[in-house]
């Protein structure tokens, strides 16, 4: 009897240990997370800061070091960090498909969160209009892949928690990342991992804002829109930044795929380094056009219109959205988060004059949740993303029916989602080395 007793205690200690040790995974790697994305913000800012510097001695200096850059870039991620190219959010929906491990370490890795740090930075030094917020998901996704790398039937639930860990602390928006984490990276809501994931968050905003402070992403915005007229604003900026964006998606998701049927598509293939090049020289002369404002990632554009209402160029909505789409195809390292909201920013302020009456603030925030909506195709994300990053609960009714009308307008140009279309190339890149077959990744 004794001896069933000291068995059942013994099980009863092996279980409790286990499960502490499940959550000590997640929360240590929400503290990692944490820092690691708020360590990519301040060198993101200074890497900006130093391309700006260069631009203020001569503004034809990116005619000259922005296809530069570019092209080293392209370089580097082919030789030294394969996989690290885009945003790096298709690589962390892949790599939670996949069950095989080196699979797996292909596509999230701390070699490979370390050059997507190094190259996105490199970008964002040269003038390219990325974003360092997808990064994050993939530095955050490849952390957790390395802590939790001892118990592969955990890697699904750590790589969720890694990239919408990663999405919070780089916005400050602990809803937008579980949500993100639900919406976009797992399309389904995963019972056995959600506390986990949401504690993981937690950790990961607790650490930013122990380093860096309590703040809102793009300030606070009050401005709210009256009933009447202003409101025809809300289907208008939902159809546009809807069209806007499914364009965008289907440009980029066309070039990844390369035309392999076409001479032309063949050729782009095999010459990276030289249509880095071009895209470069491409995106300098959008910056020339703009008067320098689509460089970067477009956050300090977008603030100061929101908080201060600093107009920005006519066609900053256009080039912007050229900008992105020759950086993304380009194949450097870098995000789309933040430069789609400038787009969409920039679309609103376009449509805003459409409005005379209605406040321009919020006319802005429209554009930028219904732009996002229509690129990711994730419209729940889009709106909880906007009203954290600008306080505005007023607008809540109106991101929401936004973000509704983008998303149905953006599938009318293209059918599926961008990471998701992308997350394919990489699993049929996998599977094709490893033959076997992928499978929807079961919670951890």
């Amino acid at each position: 009897m004794k001896s069933i007793r000291a068995s059942r205690y013994v099980r009863l200690a092996r279980v409790t240990s286990a499960r502490w040790q499940r959550r000590a995974i997640f929360l240590l790697g929400g503290i990692i997370v944490g820092a690691a994305a708020v360590a990519l913000a301040l060198c993101a800012d200074r890497a900006m800061a130093a391309f700006a510097l260069l631009l203020a001695q001569s503004r034809y200096a990116s005619l000259v070091v922005t296809p530069a850059g570019f092209m080293l870039s392209v370089f580097l991620a082919n030789r030294y960090f394969q996989n690290s190219q885009g945003s790096g959010i298709p690589q962390a929906i892949a790599a939670r498909a996949l069950t095989d491990q080196s699979a797996r370490g292909r596509l999230v890795s701390i070699r490979i969160a370390i050059g997507k740090i190094l190259l996105t930075l490199l970008g964002l030094l040269c003038g390219a209009s990325v974003g360092r917020e997808g990064p994050t998901v993939q530095v955050g996704a490849s952390i957790m892949f390395a802590i939790g790398r001892m118990s592969p039937r955990r890697q699904p639930g750590l790589i969720l928690a890694g990239a919408a860990a990663g999405v919070a602390a780089a916005f400050n928006t602990p809803l937008a990342g579980i949500v993100f984490g639900i919406e976009e990276m797992s399309r389904a809501f995963e019972v056995r991992t959600s506390g986990l994931i949401i504690a993981a968050v937690v950790v990961a905003g607790l650490t930013s804002l122990a380093l860096v402070g309590n703040y809102t992403y793009f300030g606070t915005n009050a401005s709210v829109l009256r009933f009447g007229l202003d409101w025809l604003a809300v289907p208008l900026c939902g159809i546009v930044g809807g069209l806007f964006g499914g364009a965008f998606s289907r440009i980029v998701i066309a070039m990844a795929r390369g035309f392999p049927n076409l001479p032309l598509g063949r050729a782009i293939k095999r010459r990276p380094l030289s249509v880095a090049c071009v895209c470069g020289v491409f995106v300098a002369l959008c910056g020339l056009a703009s008067g320098d404002t689509i460089f970067g990632t477009g956050y300090a554009q977008v603030k100061g219109m929101l908080e201060t209402g600093t107009p920005l160029p006519w066609n900053f909505g256009i080039l912007k959205f050229a900008a992105t789409a020759l950086s993304t195809v380009s194949g450097i390292p870098g995000g789309i988060f933040s430069p789609s909201l400038a787009v969409g920013a920039g679309l609103g302020a376009d449509v805003a004059h459409l409005f005379p009456s209605a406040p321009l603030g919020a006319i802005v925030l429209l554009g930028m949740v219904s732009y996002f909506a229509g690129v990711v195709q994730a419209p729940i994300t889009a709106f909880v993303i906007v009203t954290e990053m600008t306080q505005n609960h007023n607008m809540v009714l109106p991101l929401m029916l936004a973000a509704l009308i983008a998303y149905a307008s953006s599938r009318l140009v293209c059918a599926e989602g961008i990471y998701h279309a992308l997350s394919r190339s990489f699993l049929r890149q996998e599977t094709a080395a490893r033959g076997s077959e992928p499978h929807p990744a079961r919670s951890a």
